[in-house]
């Protein structure tokens, strides 16, 4: 049953309708999820695996390698995701819908909307209308947002205030930089910030602490996930990304993290590392750092080099010379400081996500142009 996932009204409550129903109507099918006014056929026709066990399906951006996943999910997967939410928060509540459906996190916030029996209010996608839509939501129960890291900056520096009327914000999609989350905190913003990913039912890490009922095991730092959320299976392929440790059924992600203290902290994806002189430099390190010195929002990439193999490069929207940047990563190993700065538009994928292999293409153009500032 195809069901488009667009931020309309119209896509909204037809989405939340099948979602109060608790979808397996007879005959219906799973409910797969498209972007507003894209055909199904082209994900059913990538379809190669079985459909038992599959109530949903969402196609994951594919932000890395440019090909997303075809993940099929069980609304027992999904409910449960999101009920370990409303423990985690405050309970059941109204939701403002902020990112499109056909993607996990805009998805869920239906899903959590239909089980609590609130239809959510819709983002008009207007920030200049983002206090009259918060107003307009109910006061007796709590109030919900998800975002994306770009969303939060972009709310900080034109007005935080109508946020701060708001009992939690979920922050996910990727990485939400140290800086940025303590300078929304101080505004009294309640955000939280989340882990997790499609093939999770969406965030399953809330501020460093995997929900009720999920487990993260780290298998030299790779982050193997197990509960009750996960998908059942990818259906574009048999190559599958659950392995059963110990007799539980995990995910393999593809993310790398430690332990601080009992907190989980991302330090990025293995294949997202650049290799830059023969060392591995982890670009959501050097991105951290160079945000907690210069604020706004940076994406790292590497690009190939004949001298370095890849030349580690530092993009962002604002206007940093290379000598501050440099400064701002000197505590670091000296193959993780950017030889080069760009500055340009970040593209984001429709899931909001920043397009890093987009921004690396754009970061190669720039460098074979002369529009970027080398280091000697």
């Amino acid at each position: 049953m195809p069901c488009e996932g667009g931020n309309t009204p119209a896509a909204l409550t037809a989405l939340y309708s099948a979602l109060q129903g608790g979808l397996g109507g007879a005959g219906t099918g799973p409910l797969v999820m498209t972007a507003l006014g894209s055909s199904p056929s082209a994900i059913l026709e990538r379809v190669t695996q079985p459909w038992d066990g599959v109530d949903v399906v969402i196609a994951t951006s594919g932000s890395t390698s440019g090909a997303g996943n075809l993940v099929g999910l069980s609304y027992a997967a999904l409910a449960a995701s999101a009920r370990a939410t409303f423990e985690t928060l405050r309970g059941p509540g109204q939701w403002l819908t902020s990112l499109p459906a056909h993607h996990i996190a805009g998805f869920q916030v239906v899903l959590r909307s239909a089980l609590a029996g609130i239809p959510p209010v819709v983002h008009s996608g207007d920030p200049r209308r983002l206090a009259e839509e918060i107003s307009s939501m109910r006061a007796d129960v709590p109030r919900y947002l998800s975002l994306v890291p770009t969303q939060v900056l972009r709310i900080l520096e034109a007005d935080p205030t109508p946020l701060t009327h708001l009992d939690a914000i979920l922050v996910g999609g990727a990485a939400l930089p140290a800086p940025l989350a303590e300078r929304a905190r101080a505004a009294g913003v309640p955000i939280v910030t989340t882990y997790g990913m499609t093939e999770t039912s969406g965030g399953c890490v809330y501020d460093g602490v995997p929900l009720p009922g999920v487990s993260v095991t780290l298998e030299d730092s790779r982050v193997l996930i197990a509960g009750p959320t996960l998908a059942t299976r990818y259906l574009h392929t048999s190559a599958q990304p659950f392995r059963t440790v110990g007799g539980v059924r995990h995910l393999v992600t593809s993310d790398l993290g430690e332990w601080q203290g009992d907190r989980l902290a991302i330090l990025g994806r293995s294949d997202d590392v650049i290799i830059s002189g023969g060392v591995n430099v982890p670009p959501a390190v050097v991105e951290e750092a160079i945000t907690a010195a210069l604020g706004s929002l940076w994406s790292v990439v590497g690009v190939p080099d004949e001298r370095w193999g890849a030349l580690v490069v530092a993009v962002t929207e604002g206007d940093a010379p290379l000598e501050r940047v440099r400064e701002a990563t000197a505590h670091l190993a000296p193959a993780f400081r950017p030889r080069a700065v760009v500055s340009a538009q970040l593209p984001h994928l429709p899931s909001g996500k920043v397009d890093r292999r987009a921004v690396a293409e754009l970061a190669a153009a720039a460098l074979r142009e002369g529009r970027a500032e080398l280091h000697g």
